[in-house]
C-alpha cells in the first residue's frame, strides 16, 4: 500500500527566518530542511505523495510552496497562507491559484494557535475569510491549542459548506497524560460531518525522549472512535517531529496505535479525497 503524508513543512533560513524556532528545545530545528531532505526518508517508507504545509504567516510562503509542488511530483497539494481578514481575500485566493503551480493550492492554514483570543475564530471578520475559503473549493486546516477547540466547533458549524482539518489532534496533553476536556471537545468537533482530523504531531506532544507507542494510543483511540477512519488522515510533521522520532518511526507508531483494517483510509485515501489530489 502507498502512503500519502497529510502534512510536512519545508524551509530555508537563506530565505527567511522561522522566527518561532527559539529555545535550546527547539534548536535543532534551526537549519534548513528541504524537500530534497524529505524525498529518501518518504521513498523509504513508502510514501509517494505528500501535503505541504504553511509555516510561518507571511505572504512570499505560499508562491514559493506551489512552485515548490510544481517542480517535485513527491508533492501533491499544499496548504497555504493568505490574510483571511483581508477584504479582497476572494481574490488574492483567486490570484495564488493563477500562479506557477496554483493548481496545487488545495487549503488555507492560519497561526490560530498564537492567536490570544481564544474566539479567533468566531470574528465577523475572519468568518468571512473562511466563508471566501469554502467558495473557492479549499479546505481549512486548524492548527490550534486544545482551549481553541470549543471555538472550531462553533466556527464548523456555522459554515457546513467548508472542510475543517484539525491538525495534530488538536495538540492534546499527551506528555501530562490527560484527556478532559479536550476528548471531549474533540468529540463535539468530530459530530459536525465538515470536519476531519489529521493523526500527526503526536510524538512531539508526548515526551520527545522517552514517549512509547502506549503513550499515544489512548489518543488516538479518541479520534479514531470520534472521526472514524474515513474522516483520519496520517502526517508526519517532518521535520518538527524529528525532535522525538525519526521520519520511519513516526509512521511506524502511526500504524501501531491503529487497525490494519483502517490503514487504507488513514494512509491514503482520506487525504486523497479531503485534499483532492
Amino acid at each position: 500500500m502507498t502512503v500519502v503524508d497529510a502534512h510536512h513543512h519545508v524551509w530555508d533560513l537563506s530565505v527567511r527566518d522561522q522566527d518561532w524556532i527559539t529555545g535550546p528545545e527547539l534548536k535543532p530545528l534551526r537549519r534548513n530542511f528541504t524537500v530534497a531532505d524529505l524525498a529518501p526518508r518518504a521513498r523509504a517508507a513508502g510514501v509517494d505523495r505528500t501535503v505541504l504545509v504553511q509555516t510561518i504567516t507571511v505572504p512570499e510562503e505560499t508562491p514559493e510552496f506551489l512552485a515548490l509542488a510544481a517542480g517535485h511530483e513527491l508533492i501533491a497539494g499544499v496548504v497555504g497562507w493568505t490574510d483571511l481578514t483581508r477584504p479582497d481575500v476572494a481574490d488574492e485566493l483567486a490570484r495564488l491559484r493563477e500562479l506557477p503551480g496554483g493548481q496545487y493550492l488545495k487549503g488555507i492554514r492560519h497561526q490560530v494557535q498564537g492567536e490570544p483570543d481564544p474566539q479567533w475564530l468566531l470574528r465577523a471578520d475572519v468568518r468571512r475569510g473562511l466563508a471566501a475559503v469554502a467558495e473557492a473549493g479549499l479546505v481549512y486546516d486548524l492548527v490550534v491549542l486544545p482551549h481553541q477547540l470549543p471555538a472550531c466547533v462553533k466556527a464548523a458549524a456555522a459554515l457546513p459548506g467548508l472542510t475543517f482539518v484539525l491538525d495534530h489532534l488538536g495538540k492534546p496533553p499527551i506528555a501530562a497524560g490527560h484527556r478532559e476536556p479536550w476528548a471531549g471537545d474533540v468529540r463535539a468537533l468530530a459530530a459536525l460531518p465538515n470536519t476531519v482530523c489529521k493523526l500527526s504531531g503526536m510524538v512531539t506532544e508526548a515526551d520527545p525522549a522517552a514517549w512509547t507507542v502506549d503513550d499515544l494510543r489512548p489518543y488516538a483511540e479518541v479520534v479514531l472512535e470520534a472521526f472514524g477512519p474515513r474522516r483520519l488522515m496520517f502526517g508526519s510533521d517532518w521535520p518538527v517531529s524529528t525532535l522525538a522520532a525519526s521520519y520511519g518511526q513516526v509512521l511506524d507508531a502511526a500504524r501501531a496505535v491503529t487497525d490494519e483494517s483502517d490503514h487504507e483510509q488513514i494512509f491514503e485515501a482520506t487525504a486523497t479525497r479531503v485534499y483532492d489530489l
